[in-house]
């Protein structure tokens, strides 16, 4: 099965030839050095996770982001050393627990070109084989999160259940919504649907109440907004804790300084503007890790309050790990 090919949304075509240059430059330039790492181990409590990245993809911030003060994404991308194009980061993350292998998140597949789609490899590279996932939590059912489900009209992960909030599932899932839906999510509902539907054929998508526990250790959190379910994931083992962001934020350069600034992405631009904010200040106040799949990967980290806005501290680099 190929994602349809009417699916666009604004730049998309400039999205993709500038992945294609990308690639292109990175062949003729460093044709002999191998590829950057693709995953990265953290310990937490007794359980351990796994950023996988699925690739990178330069997006034009200044067109995409919705500034709220004239001039402000311009600037706040120069502060960070950032061009208007910039390389954005997508990645998913790999739990260990309670001996199970539950994946958050799919990445794009072969959605998005070239230089997307490396989940599946780089899951490989660290010692873990698509048939052994159990679970895979979808945060939200955008394209880049869903694609890697699939490959043709086959299941990635022929042995997992999908795990999708009741609310999600029924926005893009339900046949005439497309047509309800507003200009900004209208090209998503196709790509959902293909990536979900050899799944639920062979009865192995399950929905679930905002809120539900999923498993021991694990729950998800309502941060609705970015999409009608959109959820996060919270890990728990030992005293410590991890939330997986999904997508309340894309370009830290700019929102962590201004949280109010929208994605032609959100389907909700207010409520997912007000989820942000609310998110950020939950997270500083309770210093929970963190892992956010569109900041520079391995997007592992902390917030913090720095003056008037807001700091992310990545996680310090580690290769030593104690048995637990």
């Amino acid at each position: 099965m190929k994602f349809p090919s009417a699916f666009s949304f604004k730049g998309i075509l400039m999205l993709l030839l500038l992945s294609g240059m990308f690639a292109a430059k990175a062949q003729t330039t460093s044709a002999q050095l191998p590829d950057q790492p693709g995953f990265y181990r953290m310990q937490l409590g007794n359980y351990q996770v796994i950023a996988l990245s699925d690739g990178t993809i330069p997006l034009n911030l200044k067109t995409l982001l919705h500034e709220t003060k004239p001039g402000e994404i311009q600037d706040l991308l120069r502060n960070n050393f950032l061009d208007t194009i910039a390389e954005t980061t997508i990645s998913a993350y790999l739990v260990l627990a309670n001996n199970q292998q539950i994946l958050i998140d799919a990445g794009c597949g072969s959605f998005f070109g070239p230089t997307l789609g490396k989940l599946k490899k780089h899951l490989i590279d660290a010692g873990f084989h698509p048939e052994n996932i159990n679970a895979v939590l979808l945060t939200h059912l955008h394209a880049d999160h869903v694609g890697g489900l699939v490959e043709g009209d086959k299941m990635t992960f022929p042995n997992a259940t999908i795990y999708i909030n009741k609310k999600e599932a029924e926005f893009w899932l339900t046949t005439g919504n497309k047509e309800k839906a507003n200009k900004r999510a209208q090209p998503f509902f196709d790509p959902a649907q293909a990536a979900i539907m050899p799944y639920q054929k062979a009865g192995k998508v399950k929905t679930y109440d905002p809120g539900a526990q999923l498993f021991p250790g694990i729950s998800s959190i309502n941060a609705f907004g970015h999409t009608p379910g959109h959820s996060f994931y919270m890990v728990e083992s030992k005293g410590q804790k991890l939330v997986f962001w999904g997508d309340v934020i894309h370009a830290g350069a700019v929102q962590f300084t201004d949280p109010s600034v929208t994605i032609d992405f959100d389907v909700d631009l207010a409520a997912a503007a007000a989820a942000r904010s609310n998110t950020f200040n939950e997270a500083v106040k309770d210093g929970y890790w963190i892992a956010a799949p569109h900041l520079s990967f391995p997007g592992i980290g902390h917030l913090k309050v720095s003056g008037k806005q807001y700091e992310w501290v990545p996680a310090n680099y580690t290769t030593i790990f104690t048995d637990k």
